[in-house]
């Protein structure tokens, strides 16, 4: 595993200009995304098109298209990663919906058997609406499910992300599932 202060001096001499720094930066957080992304696809539904090459591709992408990012560390970057993984599954959910009204869509719940035990998730798309609910009342309960469900974060990753205590997380991370959970109930 690399080691956290490489990649952010890579990232921030990418940031500099220097295309070296990608050149080496690139195959380290490849498979890091890969590995998110693996995480990901493993718990998506049967019959699901985007592969977990598709989404590592597609972040990657959306990733080396910023411009005037100032990287400011390993876990900065990993958190936009994150911000872009959901994006990417996001659009992929909306394409398939789009195929025909409904598309096939499942409900959803969001409970601790979905996030934790890896049981297949249902309509992103429902679980997007509510994300975006959670963070306009509570921003950084919103964070922390963004950098935990899409980002695949640990507690301690997203700790220190969001630059508040590893408690701090678990208990965003336990109030916004049940959140989230009350919100898919209603829908």
């Amino acid at each position: 595993m690399e080691q956290p202060q490489d990649v952010t001096g890579l990232l921030k001499a990418w940031s500099a200009g220097d295309s070296r720094a990608l050149d080496q930066l690139t195959p380290v957080v490849y498979r890091e995304l890969h590995r998110r992304a693996h995480w990901h696809m493993a718990r998506e539904r049967s019959g699901q098109t985007l592969q977990t090459t598709a989404l590592v591709n597609e972040t990657y992408l959306r990733l080396v298209d910023l411009q005037e990012v100032a990287w400011r560390d390993r876990a900065h970057f990993f958190a936009l990663a994150s911000r872009l993984i959901r994006r990417v599954l996001i659009d992929a959910a909306r394409a398939r919906g789009s195929l025909k009204r409904g598309g096939g869509v499942d409900e959803t719940t969001f409970d601790e058997m979905i996030v934790v035990a890896g049981q297949p998730r249902g309509d992103l798309l429902a679980l997007d609406e509510a994300l975006t609910a959670l963070a306009a009342f509570d921003p950084r309960k919103g964070e922390v499910v963004e950098l935990r469900f899409f980002g695949g974060l640990t507690v301690e990753e997203a700790a220190e992300v969001l630059k508040v205590s590893p408690e701090t997380v678990k208990r965003d991370w336990k109030l916004a599932k049940a959140w989230l959970q009350r919100e898919l109930k209603s829908t």
